[in-house]
């Protein structure tokens, strides 16, 4: 019997999702403010990208899932694969923002973009694109990383569209992208997941008519909001 309380709380994904916001959004505030301790953190999380999680002890800290754990029993609790997936996906959400965020203490690189545009790894690959055209090399990039046969060549073939997108100076949605990265790793995640990214690539550009879209980010003051809210609804049981 589904209770109340069982439809109110938040999928194993928004909540993953939350957890990133929070965190990435803290670290990218600390970062762009010159605090010392949050660049070196972002220094630590520089070095993981890439590499597997857990595989640095020196990050456990720094992609802190405990409120995953919470409630420790009851039906809502977290698997132990529910929480494997989670930390992967934080782990590769977090190292991959810090390499984004390299060297760019103008602007943060983490956006959670609240208006009904497109949103995610597709629209971001779309909007390095010139009006109107698709860049070949760019899509075929995008497929590749769609293609990709688990987590660590996700993050690895990922770790190529951000480091395109650290150059021409986009923001991508990196609570999003943890939420998806979670959802990937479940049976028949790949394919949901790469229909968001297909979906938000192929509908950027008819539903952006404004030009800060395209335009690199500048102003610090639009990366600090965390409310999430996914490409689309999953109805994944394991992300429930």
């Amino acid at each position: 019997m589904t209770t109340a309380t069982d439809t109110a709380w938040p999928t194993v994904r928004k909540r993953v999702e939350k957890l990133a916001a929070e965190r990435i959004t803290a670290f990218q505030r600390g970062y762009l403010d010159g605090n010392p301790k949050d660049v070196a953190a972002l220094a630590r999380l520089r070095r993981g990208a890439g590499r597997e999680a857990g595989q640095l002890p020196d990050l456990w800290n720094l992609v802190d899932t405990t409120t995953l754990h919470e409630p420790h029993e009851g039906p809502h609790a977290l698997s132990e694969k529910q929480l494997g997936w989670a930390e992967g996906a934080l782990h590769v959400a977090f190292t991959l923002w810090a390499l984004h965020q390299q060297s760019r203490g103008e602007a943060g690189m983490h956006r959670t973009n609240s208006r009904e545009k497109p949103r995610g790894v597709g629209a971001a690959v779309r909007s390095m694109m010139k009006p109107g055209e698709i860049d070949e090399p760019l899509r075929k990039r995008l497929v590749r990383v769609g293609m990709a046969p688990d987590l660590t060549a996700l993050a690895q073939r990922l770790r190529d569209i951000v480091l395109l997108l650290r150059r021409e100076q986009f923001p991508l949605d990196y609570a999003l992208l943890a939420g998806q990265l979670y959802h990937w790793q479940q049976p028949g995640g790949p394919d949901a997941v790469r229909r968001e990214w297909g979906r938000s690539f192929h509908t950027w550009h008819e539903n952006d008519q404004d030009a800060e879209e395209r335009t690199p980010v500048a102003d610090p003051a639009t990366t600090t909001g965390t409310t999430v809210t996914p490409d689309t609804t999953t109805t994944d049981k394991d992300a429930s």
